[in-house]
């Protein structure tokens, strides 16, 4: 007779290769280990190859010195921290516009349809392509930073939200009038509620393209932040910096990443 640990651990092991199949915590920690040890022992054997010149694939040994040299002799800390804090404001600022602003598209419909065709247009124009206007709009301080990173996001994450709020079935909302409940009742009890996981999805992904813009931020005459130290060590040709500061912009982006989907388990566990 197989004792339960052993039964359970056999159903983990068929979960992998189940359609849908599910697998504990402990074993997606030590999935998601394994991929990353796998990525960097392929990473290292591709550099030790030869195949790839240094001057554009460093070992990771090199890239790891290059980083501490960051950290202790640059003061790169204070880079990552102003890169941190133009995200969160422009991201912030993003938020609190598009998830007002989308819910409403869906709840009136002379709001989306003005509205959307615009925010379809300015979603499909390259970012990049933006920054001389922004400059000559905006000057070369601060606030064009972040509204370069506010338009990378907003106009994606209004129309996210949108669609968030459209899935909410229809049925909820016809129920809710029909027991005497007013608009601001039905946004507030049910179609909040209800497209409230898939907004918090929304907002998880839409962080990663903020930080994705946060290089093309801050080339705009800027003297700190994370993508001036990548600029600027492109320029000089140092590669292990360059990598190091990419690297460091992943493992910002996956703590950040890692802490919404903690707290969308943690407010949504019916889901699971």
């Amino acid at each position: 007779m197989l004792s339960e640990r052993d039964k359970k651990g056999r159903f983990e092991w068929k979960g992998l290769f189940t359609f849908r199949g599910g697998i504990s915590r402990p074993m997606e920690l030590s999935l998601a280990v394994a991929s990353f040890t796998i990525l960097l022992v392929f990473w290292i054997a591709l550099a030790e190859s030869g195949l790839i010149r240094e001057a554009y694939l460093p070992s990771p040994i090199r890239v790891a010195i290059a980083m501490y040299t960051l950290f202790a002799e640059f003061n790169f800390i204070k880079d990552v921290y102003i890169s941190i804090l133009r995200v969160m404001i422009a991201f912030t600022i993003a938020a609190l516009m598009a998830i007002p602003l989308g819910i409403l598209m869906n709840t009136y419909r002379i709001i989306g349809a003005t509205h959307e065709p615009v925010m379809d247009l300015i979603r499909y124009l390259p970012v990049p392509a933006l920054v001389p206007l922004t400059v000559i709009w905006l000057g070369i301080g601060e606030t064009s930073k972040i509204a370069l990173l506010w338009m990378g996001t907003f106009f994606q994450l209004v129309l996210l939200i949108a669609d968030a709020a459209r899935r909410v079935p229809g049925e909820y909302v016809e129920i809710c009038y029909t027991l005497g409940a007013k608009t601001r009742h039905v946004l507030r009890w049910i179609i909040l509620p209800a497209m409230a996981p898939t907004m918090v999805d929304n907002l998880r992904i839409t962080l990663g393209w903020c930080w994705s813009y946060v290089i093309i931020a801050e080339i705009v005459a800027a003297n700190e932040g994370i993508g001036h130290v990548i600029w600027i060590s492109r320029r000089f040709g140092k590669m292990p910096e360059v990598m190091a500061g990419v690297l460091a912009i992943g493992f910002i982006g996956l703590a950040s990443d890692q802490l919404i989907r903690y707290f969308h388990r943690r407010a949504f566990r019916y889901l699971e």
